[in-house]
């Protein structure tokens, strides 16, 4: 159609072809990367390199080998693994496939591992060995035929193989001319996420190629990311499939270096020996380096940039990092939006202030992310935005290709967090005049510690199977090392008194991972409203004293 007969310039001859138009996945990365900087190295892993063209082939024989067995679009593909190469891998091979990445959090116990299992149908689970005896007893809970492939452990030469075939021999057994392909649209999912869960059993998020290449843009800017850059592996990439980071170094063609185990030593060491300039962790990283012995800190002349994300850092921790040569960014996300969304930028007048006043900046939350786009603090039931006076409490909302497809299989759970035009996450937080967003309390209970989400209605339903339990209420409460470990408030039955702190952990300790049981139990009358509701905020205001 042209002018005459009604069309627009801009709408006529401007069609969308393959030529102008290609579906955004992060997948793309390495293809540029392998094309660029073949020789260069792109992963370290104690002494063994890969250069890119080595870790290009890698990716092609696993999604070939994969293919061989049955492995298709959209099918799902498990990895439990801790920070190896073989999950940088898995995050560019299993997407090849059109298949779907479903990485597993290595720190749950052995049923919510087969639980994710079953819910994600995962065809294939890749696992370290250092992880079989997890898998040993997840496997009888499986409902359905899942092949394990095992990865070989080299601190665990005599480990028995939990799976049929090793990794090295499926890769041995394909070729590395297997022809993949960016996925047609870039709507199709590419990561399955389990969260914690807040009640019952985890949500699986779902990640869509799109949202994640651009979230590892995102990334690889805020974080200034380059061709330079050297990344630690200090955060685990089964959170949030490492906050899309195993993508946004490709991108840039930097630098990845794997640590299997959080180490102040190994890190320091690393830091010095490879030059490392970026890394990533929650506050207990910050909080162990920067107590750390004096043996352990080895000196480094680069800065290294940081970036923190749930509880907010204290200022002590804050200011020991800066004097050991790390600059540090406390960020806000959540699995539901592929990790990161805010970022504390630093702003040049903090510097002008005192400097306890520069730490409390710091850790507040920040600003949206270049991708998010639009964020706001508001009142839940109305949808109307607070005053940005740094007081007044609204639910943390935002929207943008940055969050979750929703939640596989449980629709109800995605019309709750997704609704209209906004994704509440379900924190609270105050709006600062300066843009700056700051959380001061979570509405849904959840407790960080040590990066990991604990839901309190989980432990507390433990807790209220316990014989001598007549009440059972969860809190968070200050922890210096883990930012914040859960506090139990038990009101015993008339024949309960003999029970002890010590049997209640330990009765926890037999349903629940370690990170969630409590580390504190209080025992006496719980608060309760005229309407029985118990009184959360007495409590944590209980824990939060005594806990000092």
């Amino acid at each position: 159609m042209d002018q005459q007969t009604g069309g627009h310039p801009f709408e006529t001859g401007l069609d969308r072809c393959r030529a102008n138009f290609v579906p955004l996945s992060p997948i793309s990365f390495l293809r540029r990367a392998v094309s660029s900087f073949r020789d260069k190295i792109a992963v370290i892993d104690g002494e063994r390199r890969l250069s890119y063209a080595e870790l290009y082939e890698r990716c092609v024989r696993l999604a070939a080998a994969l293919a061989d067995r049955g492995v298709g679009r959209l099918d799902t593909v498990a990895i439990l693994a801790s920070n190896v190469p073989e999950m940088i891998e898995a995050h560019f091979a299993v997407p090849m496939l059109g298949a779907v990445l479903n990485p597993l959090n290595t720190r749950l116990d052995a049923a919510t591992i087969a639980f994710s299992l079953n819910h994600g149908r995962a065809k294939v689970l890749i696992v370290d060995r250092e992880f079989a005896p997890l898998v040993s007893i997840a496997r009888h809970q499986l409902d359905h035929d899942v092949l394990i492939v095992d990865i070989e452990n080299p601190g665990l030469i005599d480990a028995p193989a939990i799976g049929e075939i090793t990794y090295e021999a499926l890769l041995a057994g394909a070729g590395p001319l297997f022809e993949w392909k960016e996925p047609e649209d870039e709507w199709q999912s590419i990561c399955l996420l389990y969260t914690s869960g807040t009640t019952g059993d985890p949500k699986g998020a779902v990640y869509s190629h799109r949202g994640a290449y651009l979230q590892a843009l995102s990334n690889a800017l805020m974080f200034g990311l380059s061709f330079d850059s050297v990344y630690l592996w200090t955060l685990p990439m089964f959170h949030c499939s490492g906050w899309s980071y195993p993508w946004a170094v490709v991108a840039v063609g930097g630098t990845q270096v794997c640590l299997r185990k959080v180490d102040t030593a190994m890190i320091f060491q690393f830091i010095a020996e490879h030059h490392v300039t970026h890394l990533c962790g929650a506050p207990i990283v910050l909080n162990m380096l920067a107590q750390a012995p004096a043996a352990q800190r080895l000196a480094f002349s680069q800065t290294v940039n940081v970036a923190t994300g749930g509880a907010a850092p204290p200022s002590s921790v804050l200011r020991a990092m800066e004097e050991l040569g790390f600059r540090v960014t406390h960020l806000y996300g959540a699995t539901e939006t592929y990790g990161p969304a805010t970022s504390c930028v630093p702003q040049p007048e903090w510097n002008d202030g005192p400097p306890d006043q520069r730490y409390l900046n710091m850790a507040r939350q920040g600003v949206a992310y270049p991708t998010v786009a639009d964020m706001m603090v508001a009142d839940v039931t109305t949808m109307t935005p607070v005053p940005r006076d740094g007081t007044t409490m609204g639910e943390l909302m935002m929207r943008g290709n940055t969050v979750m497809k929703g939640y596989l299989s449980n629709p109800a759970s995605t019309g709750k967090t997704l609704v209209g035009d906004w994704y509440l996450s379900g924190d609270l937080a105050v709006w600062h005049p300066d843009g700056y967003i700051e959380i001061k309390d979570r509405s849904k209970d959840i407790i960080i510690s040590g990066g990991e989400n604990i839901s309190t209605l989980e432990v507390e339903e433990v807790l209220s199977r316990h014989p001598a339990v007549l009440l059972a209420a969860v809190v968070a409460q200050p922890d210096p090392t883990w930012g914040e470990t859960p506090c139990a408030f038990l009101e015993l039955k008339p024949d309960g008194a003999a029970v002890t702190e010590a049997d209640i952990i330990q009765f926890c300790r037999q349903s629940l991972a370690r990170f969630k049981v409590p580390k504190r139990v209080v025992f006496g009358d719980i608060p309760k409203t005229s309407t029985g509701k118990i009184q959360k905020f007495t409590l944590r205001e209980r824990a939060s004293g005594s806990s000092a």
